[in-house]
């Protein structure tokens, strides 16, 4: 039996904690590496402790800001950094995995927090019909490496 890449694990980990969200638009699940050890995971929804968008607000989820974007929602990526940061886990240095590449906003958190390089399953561009990958442009500009995923998913089911 050949064991699988650490990165198929990461991406395939990230896939499915995509699956915890309460988004009722996109799952989106990330995980944060260093030294190939994981240092956190997110996925995306609203803040602990408020409510779930998919019981709250079934039919439609919750309500967007004037730029068209949930009003509650903490983007995956986010959550992992900030999950990270409150127990005290340098994310200097780390690695990201995510399933949809980052948006511009959460670029900048990425290359402020010192993470080195982001894997991507999916395009943001694509999702949101824009001409190109704002969050990728920016991190590749100053410096972060990135790359879309190229492996082979083993152990993931539906994705949204």
């Amino acid at each position: 039996m050949s064991k699988p890449a650490f990165e198929d694990i990461f991406m395939e980990l990230a896939v499915n904690l995509a699956k915890r969200s309460h988004c009722i638009k996109r799952h989106v699940g990330a995980v944060l590496v260093k030294d190939t050890r994981i240092i956190s995971i997110g996925y995306n929804g609203p803040p602990a402790g408020t409510h779930n968008c998919d019981e709250e607000f079934p039919e439609k989820g919750c309500f967007t800001d004037s730029k068209g974007s949930c009003s509650l929602a903490i983007h995956a990526e986010q959550n992992a950094i900030l999950y990270a940061v409150k127990n005290n886990a340098s994310v200097d240095g780390s690695s990201l995995f995510v399933t949809l590449s980052p948006c511009l906003a959460c670029a900048r958190i990425i290359y402020s927090t010192g993470i080195r390089e982001v894997t991507y399953l999916k395009s943001y561009a694509e999702y949101k019909g824009l001409e190109s990958d704002e969050g990728i442009d920016f991190l590749e500009k100053f410096g972060v490496k990135t790359r879309k995923y190229t492996g082979e998913l083993t152990n993931v089911t539906h994705m949204i």
